[in-house]
């Protein structure tokens, strides 16, 4: 059983916005260091942000400025708010450990911008 579950993903016109959420299994999210990342057809896995257990974060370049990483422990769920998005942006975003486990990833949350 797969212990993460994205959510939110949708189709967004450029400047718009979503808020994904990853719901995870308590025994492992409160305790990790927890990331986003996406991918798209023919390309690796991409981390695009992370955050620690005391809120500290980090971002890809390319969406510095624009999306936030935050978390919630007591409802075990992680979110990233994506603001003024790109066509760059269409990907299918995953949630996983910061030291990604292969067993962990879920089916993800499809993002598509339009361009």
């Amino acid at each position: 059983q797969v212990p993460f579950v994205e959510s939110g993903g949708g189709l967004v016109q450029p400047g718009g916005s979503l808020r994904l959420s990853c719901v995870g299994d308590g025994a492992i999210f409160n305790i990790a260091t927890m990331a986003w990342y996406r991918q798209t057809p023919g390309e690796q896995r991409e981390l695009v942000a992370a955050i620690n257990g005391v809120g500290g974060t980090t971002y890809v370049d390319s969406v510095e400025g624009r999306f936030t990483i935050s978390r919630d422990n007591a409802k075990n769920t992680m979110y990233l708010q994506m603001n003024d998005l790109k066509p760059e942006d269409t990907a299918v975003y995953y949630c996983n450990l910061y030291r990604p486990q292969d067993s962990y990833w879920g089916q993800g949350t499809q993002v598509t911008v339009p361009s």
